[in-house]
């Protein structure tokens, strides 16, 4: 019999039920904060809706956007039975906001679209955007950036027209063998996952998203998915109320806006065996919302899943779940059955229409506070950018940064130091790609990726190493993957371990560890958690020491790592990489750089190049441009190496002379003559370190030295100075096929102690001061400056692509080529160096001959931003690189510092004029640049062959294409 009261009366029972428990005030998460608008709104829909629709409301229809028949179903559902909701599943986006638009116009009443969005709306969607799983983030101990990603995931739920996204996961995954939840929960610590969940909640609802705490009242410690069975958890009621209800405790005082109803046999709290929780009268009615005082909306778990469908018709188990307390039917398998079902029990009185009503006013509530009193439909303008930001790349990388832990780390293996008594190998396990980890190791120093078929010939690969990494790649591919070792995995990473020191890096759930049997013989442990290119790339820089080590494990591991095991290490000062806006610089407005360089290649400036920008220690623009030559046949990569011309004065001479400034072996007031005796007798024996290193010296600014090598009739070369193969007395090689004498050095010292100097002390640039320091310095050390930049400065650094002579360490085609040389060498110059006067010193100058990628260049530039220090290593002291980076004699507008250049004092100068006065650097012949500027931490490194085919294209000079291509980055600061 249908019982009839009045209106009133079924306001005044829905807002007691909903506000109240007991005697204790609830605050109802589904109040708006113009409630008295919410209300009239909610009271007119619900009058003028006829008992067909109002049970409508209380189903939520499934829907694959990518699946075009699924459509019609839906349309016929709203016409038919008026359905309140939609959960929309895997398709595009733009699809998405189409039928939802489109199903949005057709019904009467809005609907309620609701999405599994748990770690972005990749969870369901292609073309959108996924954050690290639950897993991942339970290894953060920061929680603001919990809070942080689940604002901006309902930044896309709700631009897309999603109102509810069914997260915070609040299972406590305490089975590692748990085949559902795993990676989808924070962790096994009740505490964490409670924070974790609670920081997820106030994201969502900061951007206006309605939150859905799952799966009630537990699904953590289940060994079977509730998809395909019932599971059932066999532990006491008190083990339930302490542990896995213990967030939704904590979370329904906080606001949470709905919780969702798993398909769970719990026999301690339902008696009916085999009854699931989804569908139990006493844990939802009475646990949840008389005992727990939860008067948010309850929605049901997928109702075909086989957890609640099996042995129940379709339509019963709908009945069964609205009867039981829930109020939203998710994904029932036959909607008009089970509408029906329910208006048949309302019109018997098995169902009270007081107790419909609560609920239809529940979803009514919820829908005004989603905003559907003023539904405006989905934008598909730029949908798919606004889906995928930069917003949102930055924030994914503090995630990763910041999960990342450090279970064992003995003997303070991570992070790597001393790089130069360092022979790194690399072995990749598992089954996914792990060149992301690799290339990035590479960004640090040379590391070999060492593969065999056979465990025998790995190890006695593995022999000439004393650093092993291993890497274990599984499928980042979706939170379900596999991720365990496989036996052989297991036994060889046994073997390497035990004869090498090794460091194990997991790019996995950490429950692949429990596996190992030992831990005794490996050095180190990190966990990436994921084998996301972003999880490898941080784990790299927190191996080499770039990033922290911050996170704590989520979950125990054995009994050798219990939760929360992790340890904190400190970057030692090396370069990270990562996004701009991480370091306050506009990602848009760097991006110009692009068409910037595409310009000039397209006119044919260069025809390739490479730029780095860093900022406060990370490199956030790193791209490659074009290719070695016009002919397009080699593109240019991260490794492609450069001649640096004149670059080498302040990343290979200067810094040695600095350092024995340090030791006080020389000084600014040394005189030539006392650094170089021969120079004793003759008018340069008073210059002055300081002023020769100023371009203030009188000293002619070059001399064309391999002129006088020339025959004087033919132009060719001289049988005096050259031989087409070496031998004992033509020992410097120039070129291919050609060896000039070996005292030829003497001969370049002799004319630069007979050139005249010029008759007015002023300002001109010269090479000159850097031929005659690398014939000191290699005097002083008794070495080649090859040698002594080696061991002083590249090898630490990790700088493997720097160096004189690249030849002897590259394959020529990974060297750009300089210039089709007609005058001299009558060759393609490619990996022997460019300027005339180094060639001639076999590629070995102080004023050119250096080769290396901006990637190299910039560790040098960062290591005088740090103050003289890189990598835990100190190579100067502040005092001196601000003593040689000072300008002295600006007065007499000389712009430069000691060997440093600075920006322009007036017009004409290297820079875009918008750096600052402390900012430094130089410029090199090839069409190079490197600067730095300590004051806004930046370092800028720009290097292309613009020389080639002919040095006389001066366009990318004419232009300015470095300094605009500056200016630029100086305009992409935000903060």
């Amino acid at each position: 019999m249908k019982l009839k009261k009045p209106l009133a009366f079924f306001s005044i029972l829905f807002f007691l039920l909903i506000s109240t428990n007991g005697s204790a005030q609830v605050k109802n998460p589904l109040f708006a904060e113009d409630h008295l608008s919410q209300k009239t709104w909610v009271d007119s829909i619900y009058d003028s809706m006829n008992l067909k629709q109002k049970v409508g409301q209380l189903f939520m229809a499934s829907i694959w956007s990518k699946n075009a028949n699924e459509a019609d179903t839906i349309r016929k559902l709203i016409e038919e039975n008026h359905i309140g909701g939609l959960i929309f599943s895997k398709g595009g986006p733009v699809q998405q906001a189409h039928l939802t638009n489109e199903f949005q116009e057709m019904s009467d009443i809005p609907l309620l679209v609701g999405m599994d969005a748990e770690w972005g709306l990749a969870m369901r969607l292609d073309s959108t955007y996924a954050l690290p799983w639950n897993m991942t983030l339970g290894a953060i101990q920061d929680n603001k950036l919990i809070e942080e990603a689940g604002a901006a995931i309902s930044r896309h739920t709700r631009r897309l027209g999603v109102h509810f996204n069914f997260a915070p996961v609040v299972d406590i995954n305490t089975n590692p063998d748990n085949p559902i939840i795993g990676n989808r929960s924070f962790g096994e610590d009740k505490m964490n996952v409670t924070a974790k969940a609670l920081a997820f909640m106030n994201g969502m609802h900061k951007e206006g998203v309605l939150s859905s705490a799952k799966h009630f009242p537990g699904h953590g410690d289940t060994d079977s998915d509730s998809h395909k069975t019932l599971p059932t958890i066999n532990f006491s009621s008190e083990r339930i109320s302490e542990v896995e209800l213990y967030p939704y405790k904590e979370l329904i005082p906080e606001g949470l806006s709905s919780i969702m109803v798993a398909h769970l046999n719990v026999p301690d709290l339902e008696p009916l065996d085999g009854k699931p929780a989804s569908l139990s009268e006493t844990i939802i009615t009475d646990i949840l919302k008389k005992n727990m005082g939860f008067n948010g909306l309850i929605f049901t778990d997928a109702l075909d899943m086989k957890g609640a469908s099996r042995n129940k018709k379709p339509g019963e188990v709908d009945l069964d779940a609205f009867k039981a307390g829930n109020d939203v039917l998710l994904m029932s398998e036959d909607v008009g059955k089970a509408s029906e079902s329910i208006i048949e029990a309302v019109n018997t009185g098995e169902i009270t229409e007081a107790r419909l009503e609560l609920s239809v006013k529940k979803i009514l509530y919820a829908k005004f506070k989603a905003g559907l009193n003023n539904f405006k439909p989905v934008k598909t303008n730029f949908l798919i950018e606004e889906l995928n930001t930069v917003r949102d790349q930055a924030l994914l990388e503090d995630l990763f940064e910041n999960a990342i832990t450090l279970l064992k780390n003995n003997k303070a293996v991570v992070p790597v130091k001393k790089l130069e008594k360092q022979k790194i190998a690399y072995v990749n396990f598992g089954d996914d790609d792990g060149s992301p980890f690799l290339e990035q190791m590479k960004k640090y120093t040379q590391v070999d990726w060492v593969k065999a078929e056979k465990l025998s010939e790995l190890l006695d690969k593995l022999d000439n190493y004393n650093y092993v990494v291993v890497g274990f790649h599984k499928s980042n591919s979706s939170p379900w993957a596999s991720y365990k070792f496989s036996d052989k995995e297991l036994v060889w990473l046994h073997e390497i371990a035990r004869k090498n020191k090794t460091v194990l890096s997991l790019f996995a759930r950490p429950y692949a560890l429990l596996d190992i049997k030992s831990f005794a013989n490996l050095e180190g442990i990190i966990v990436g958690y994921q084998n996301h290119p972003v999880a490898q790339q941080k784990v790299a820089q927190v191996l080499f020491g770039a990033l922290d080590a911050k996170g704590r494990l989520p979950v125990s591991i054995q009994n050798e790592f219990p939760v929360g095991t992790g340890f904190n290490t400190n970057n030692i000062n090396r370069l990270a990489y990562g996004t701009p806006e991480t370091v306050g610089m506009n990602t848009a407005k760097l991006s110009k750089i692009d068409s910037i360089i595409n310009y000039a290649i397209d006119e044919k400036m260069t025809p390739g190049a490479q730029i780095l920008v860093a900022r406060k220690g990370k490199v956030v623009y790193q791209k490659n441009f074009g290719y070695q030559t016009y002919e397009k046949e080699i593109p240019v990569t991260d490794t492609t190496v450069y001649d640096l011309a004149s670059l080498t004065k302040i990343l290979a001479t200067l810094p040695m002379v600095m350092e024995l400034d340090e030791k006080e072996v020389l000084s600014f007031d040394s005189k030539l003559g006392e650094l170089l005796p021969v120079f004793k007798d003759s008018d340069k024996k008073n210059i002055r370190l300081q002023d020769m290193l100023m371009h203030y010296a009188r000293l002619q600014a070059w001399i064309p030295f391999y002129i006088s090598t020339l025959d004087p009739k033919t132009k060719n070369l001289s049988e005096n100075y050259y031989r087409n193969t070496a031998s004992e007395d033509f020992n410097t090689q120039v070129a291919n096929g050609m060896f000039i004498r070996k005292d030829i050095g003497d001969t370049i010292v002799d004319i630069i102690k007979k050139s005249d100097l010029e008759r007015r002390l002023a300002y001109k640039y010269s090479d000159l001061p850097y031929y005659l320091l690398k014939y000191y310095l290699e005097s002083y050390y008794g070495s080649t400056l090859q040698n002594i930049t080696q061991e002083h400065l590249y090898k630490p650094l990790g700088a493997s692509y720097t160096g004189y002579m690249p030849l002897t360490r590259f394959d020529s085609l990974q060297i750009a080529p300089t210039e089709d040389d007609r005058l001299w060498r009558k060759q393609v110059v490619r990996g022997y160096v460019h300027d005339q006067g180094a060639a001639m010193q076999g590629g070995i100058g102080g004023h050119a001959g250096l080769f290396s990628t901006a990637n190299d260049v910039a560790k040098v530039m960062q290591t005088f931003v740090n103050g003289g220090t890189y990598g835990d290593d100190k190579f100067l002291n502040k005092e001196t690189i601000d003593k040689y980076n000072t300008c002295y004699y600006c007065e007499d507008d000389v712009r430069r510092g000691v060997g440093f250049d600075k920006p322009q004092l007036g017009k004409s100068g290297p820079t875009c004029n918008c750096v600052s006065m402390m900012s430094f650097g130089h410029s090199g012949f090839t069409g190079t640049f490197a600067w730095a500027d300590p004051e806004e931490d930046i370092v800028y490194v720009f290097l292309s062959n613009r020389t080639f085919p002919d040095s006389n294209n001066r366009k990318l000079i004419r232009e300015d294409i470095r300094s605009e291509i500056q200016k630029v980055i100086y305009e992409s600061i935000d903060f």
